[in-house]
């Protein structure tokens, strides 16, 4: 299969475009600045300039790629920047869908989040609808709806709502913006998490080219509120425990679905995957 991984060089992007070409697919990946990612090239995949804001230039890179899949895979998170990760959810995927429409490519693999649910009881499924887009997150709530939706109008869409990612590269690390913001005092989040370890996503977004239209859950197997998860992510990171946590709010997602696919994750439990 020949596919674009729109998105190719970040966190997410590197190894699985590594795991596709190791698949047998021809990958195209694409950058901002090619020339800044020559491990994707070292990797045999073809490399695209495109710029996800410009409609022309991501109408180009899907021309170039003629791909017969794109693998979304667009983020904006090297600044801690939400606002603008969210207009890249809004804009580059409507310029993306809109280019997959002219050059008639009928499958799209889409990366999406899974702490969005509205609260309730339980572990949330694929159908419990998004919480509403209000309040401090509403900007964030509102890139997911309009990515995800968009999504949708093509054919043959997955999308892929990953737990909270963590490991290297990630933010949820030590050496990431929330193991650093640890040391200092300064923890990030107060609700029942759903985690992902950046090593479990690379399997089940390569078999998501082959799974029915749907959205599925990416996470672990045992979420948990900031009592449970902080204490250990604080001896990951080296950062002195916190006082006075509680069990959380929200909810966390259910992986049933996932697994039913057949995806297990290699690693179950941030309990054990926060100690690597």
């Amino acid at each position: 299969m020949r596919i674009l991984v729109a998105g190719a060089g970040g966190v997410v992007g590197l190894p699985l475009t590594r795991e596709l070409i190791a698949q047998g697919h021809q990958v195209v990946g694409t950058s901002r600045n090619p020339d800044s990612r020559p491990e994707l090239r070292d990797a045999g995949a073809t490399v695209v300039r495109m710029d996800a804001f410009d409609l022309a230039s991501v109408e180009h890179a899907v021309a170039e790629a003629r791909p017969d899949a794109v693998i979304h895979q667009l983020t904006d998170l090297a600044g801690v920047d939400l606002e603008a990760n969210a207009e890249l959810r809004i804009v580059g995927t409507r310029n993306l869908v809109d280019a997959m429409h002219r050059y008639g490519v009928e499958r799209i693999v889409t990366q999406s989040i899974a702490w969005l649910y509205a609260d309730g009881e339980g572990l949330a499924d694929e159908t419990v609808p998004l919480r509403e887009a209000t309040g401090p997150g509403a900007r964030t709530v509102e890139g997911v709806v309009a990515m995800e939706h968009t999504s949708t109008e093509i054919p043959n869409h997955v999308i892929l709502r990953y737990g909270k990612l963590y490991g290297p590269g990630t933010w949820y690390s030590p050496d990431g913006e929330f193991g650093r913001a640890a040391r200092d005092g300064v923890f990030a989040g107060n609700g029942i998490e759903s985690f992902l370890h950046i090593a479990d996503t690379v399997a089940p977004t390569a078999a998501a080219l082959d799974w029915p239209a749907g959205i599925v859950n990416v996470v672990d197997d045992e979420p948990a509120g900031p009592a449970e998860w902080l204490p250990t992510f604080c001896r990951w990171v080296g950062a002195q425990e916190p006082t006075g946590l509680g069990p959380g709010h929200g909810r966390g997602a259910s992986n049933a679905k996932a697994r039913k696919l057949g995806w297990v994750p290699k690693h179950p439990s941030w309990r054990t995957g926060m100690s690597d």
